[in-house]
């Protein structure tokens, strides 16, 4: 088993959000925060970050934010975005404030766009976010199609043998799975992730998307009690099922 990294508490504290490597210091001293009951009031003590850090350490009485490394499932509502940097409602508003100051940042695993909802990984470890995304992967996402107008029958066929192309691309599209759920709604499965891909292999065989909401990533699905605009953790388990 590898040895867990450790950090300084200054750092580690300011890293996460909590405020300045200074502010963080004072707060030490204060005995504000507590590791495994007992005060740690030298800011420069090494901690070492392992997963049950937040069940140890508390500052100013309330458990310790995940420490790096931290993978978390959002279930996106409508009209939020996926970014750092638009103007309007962005998925990062619907997380506690001081993670926007957190470093390494957190960031989207991929992207839903505004009028698309469903399940959203969120993480704070680039090598997880490449590995997820990576066409390696292969990381089977699937998601729930509502269509303006009735299915012909032809096109689960057209999805799966593959070929396809898109408007304005050069490369055909990978296999897709259509499962076929009423005359307008249907689920799909993807391997790959080009731009609103979902909505442009329906426009494609001559159909418009008017709902999506994807619903799973490999082995992992979104929680039917887990709210729109609500998120949590996810465990080594659930971390494990995305790549099943």
């Amino acid at each position: 088993m590898s040895k867990a990294p450790t950090l300084r508490l200054d750092r580690l504290l300011a890293n996460m959000g909590y405020g300045s490597r200074r502010e963080m210091t004072a707060l030490a001293k204060a005995g504000r925060v507590i590791l495994d009951g007992t005060p740690i009031r030298d800011a420069d003590q090494k901690i070492a970050l392992t997963r049950d850090l937040p069940l140890r350490m508390t500052v100013d009485g309330l458990a310790l934010d995940p420490p790096p490394g931290m993978v978390l499932m959002l279930h996106k509502p409508l009209g939020v975005t996926c970014s750092h940097k638009e103007t309007g409602p962005l998925v990062y508003d619907l997380l506690p404030g001081r993670w926007l100051n957190r470093d390494p940042i957190l960031s989207t695993i991929g992207r839903l766009d505004k009028e698309t909802s469903g399940l959203l990984l969120l993480t704070d470890d680039g090598a997880f976010l490449h590995r997820v995304i990576s066409p390696k992967a292969h990381v089977a996402k699937r998601y729930h199609v509502t269509l303006d107008r009735p299915l012909d029958g032809t096109e689960a066929g057209v999805f799966a043998e593959g070929g396809l192309m898109l408007e304005g691309e050069l490369k055909p599209l990978l296999p897709a799975a259509m499962e076929t759920v009423s005359p307008t709604e249907a689920y799909l499965t993807l391997t790959e992730g080009r731009y609103h891909q979902v909505r442009r292999m329906f426009a494609a065989v001559g159909n418009h998307v008017t709902a999506l909401h994807r619903d799973r990533m490999g082995g992992l699905s979104l929680p039917a009690d887990l709210e729109p605009g609500d998120f949590r953790l996810l465990d080594e388990a659930d971390i494990a099922a995305i790549f099943q």
